[in-house]
C-alpha cells in the first residue's frame, strides 16, 4: 500500500471516520457537568449492586440502637456541658431473711427468679447514639438509606428495561409494517394515553398488591408509551432507506431487517430514552411506596423511608428525612444532568 501511495503523487489516505459512539464519548468528556454526573451515577450504581448483593449495608435490619437514637455528631460535646453528677452514699441496711415458715410463697418465688434468670436477655446493650441516627426500631439510618437506594435503583433500572423492551417491540412492528397493524397498535396506544399516567399507575398497583417484582411489572406496563411513539416514528422514517432495501433484495427476513439493520441506527435514542425512564420510575417508586403501594413490609426503599418521615418530623426526629432527601436529590439530579449530556453527545446533527 505504501508503494502505491508513493507511486501516485498527491494521493492521501483519509483516516477512518469515527463511529457515533466514539464521537459521543468525546463530546461527553468535553461536557464537564455531564461527565461529573456520569461518575456520580456510576457511584450510585456500584452502591446499588453492593447493596443488592449484601456486600454493603447487609446489617441494615439489625436493631442496634434505642428507638430514634440521635446522630452522634449532634450530641457530641453536650455531656461536657452538663454538671458533674455527685454520688449519693446510701447506708447499707441489714438484710432480713424470712424463713420458709414465715413466707409460704418463698419456694415459688425462688423458682420464679431462677426461671427469669434462665431466660434473661443477654444481648448487648443498645447504643444511645449512632453516627447518622436511628429510626423507630433502632436501625441505622445510613445503612437503611444505602439499602433503600439500592432497591429504588434496582426497581428503576429493571422497570425501564422492561418498559423499553415493550415499547421498542410494539413501535418497531407498528412502524415497520404500517397499515392495519399500525392502526391496531395506535388504537392500543391511544387507550393507554387517554388515562393519566399516575391514575393508571395507582390503579394497577392497587389491584396487583405490593412487592418489588409487582411494582416493576406495574411501572413497565404503564411507561412504555413514550418509547413506542419514538420508535414507531423512527421506523417509519428508516424502513425505506437504501440499506434496508438492499437487505430486502438479498432475501433478509422481516425480523432481520427490523432488529439487525434498523434497530442499531436508533440505539443512541434508546439509550437516552432508557435514562429518562430510569429517573421517572425511581420517582414513581417513591410515590407508590409513600402511598403504601410500593415495596413489601420487610423491604426498604427511598419511598418507604419517606413514608415514615411525617410521623417522625412531628416528634422532632428529622435525621431520616435528611438522609433520604439528600440521597434521592443527588441521584435524580445526576441522572437528569446525564440525560441532557447524553442527548447532546449522541445527537448526529451536532458536529
Amino acid at each position: 500500500m505504501n508503494a502505491i501511495v508513493e507511486a501516485v503523487p498527491g494521493l492521501k489516505i483519509e483516516p477512518a471516520s469515527k463511529s457515533l459512539w466514539a464521537l459521543g464519548w468525546q463530546r461527553l468528556k468535553r461536557n464537564k457537568v455531564g461527565f461529573i454526573a456520569l461518575w456520580v451515577v456510576v457511584a450510585y450504581l456500584l452502591i446499588a449492586v453492593g447493596g443488592w448483593l449484601n456486600i454493603v449495608a447487609s446489617n441494615w435490619a439489625e436493631e442496634v440502637a434505642v428507638p430514634y437514637a440521635p446522630p452522634s455528631w449532634i450530641t457530641k460535646g453536650k455531656d461536657e456541658q452538663l454538671p458533674a453528677k455527685t454520688a449519693t452514699v446510701v447506708e447499707a441496711q441489714p438484710i432480713v431473711t424470712m424463713l420458709p415458715s414465715e413466707d409460704p410463697l418463698a419456694q415459688e418465688l425462688e423458682a420464679a427468679q431462677k426461671n427469669t434468670a434462665k431466660y434473661a436477655d443477654n444481648s448487648p446493650a443498645k447504643l444511645e447514639t449512632m453516627p447518622f441516627g436511628a429510626d423507630l426500631r433502632g436501625r441505622g439510618v445510613i445503612e437503611k438509606t444505602i439499602k433503600g437506594t439500592s432497591t429504588s435503583i434496582f426497581v428503576g433500572i429493571f422497570g425501564a428495561v422492561l418498559a423499553l423492551s415493550i415499547g421498542t417491540t410494539l413501535g418497531a412492528v407498528s412502524g415497520y409494517f404500517g397499515g392495519k397493524v399500525d392502526d391496531f397498535f395506535t388504537w392500543f396506544y391511544s387507550i393507554f394515553t387517554s388515562v393519566p399516567d399516575m391514575l393508571l399507575l395507582l390503579s394497577f398497583a392497587a389491584v396487583s398488591g405490593r412487592g418489588i417484582s409487582t411494582i416493576i411489572m406495574v411501572m413497565a406496563l404503564t411507561s412504555w408509551t413514550g418509547t413506542y411513539r419514538l420508535v414507531r416514528a423512527e421506523y417509519m422514517k428508516l424502513k425505506n432507506r437504501e440499506y434496508v432495501q438492499a437487505a430486502d433484495a438479498i432475501g433478509a427476513s422481516h425480523y432481520r431487517r427490523m432488529f439487525v439493520h434498523i434497530l442499531p441506527n436508533i440505539s443512541h435514542l434508546l439509550l437516552v430514552q432508557f435514562s429518562l425512564m430510569t429517573v421517572a420510575l425511581i420517582k414513581y417508586e417513591a410515590i407508590l411506596s409513600f402511598l403504601g403501594f410500593g415495596v413489601g413490609v420487610r423491604q426498604v426503599s427511598l419511598g418507604s423511608m419517606l413514608a415514615e418521615t411525617p410521623a417522625e418530623l412531628v416528634q422532632g426526629f428529622w435525621w431520616q428525612m435528611l438522609a433520604v432527601t439528600i440521597a434521592m436529590s443527588v441521584l435524580v439530579t445526576a441522572f437528569s444532568l446525564l440525560v441532557d449530556a447524553l442527548r447532546d453527545a449522541l445527537d448526529p446533527k451536532v458536529k
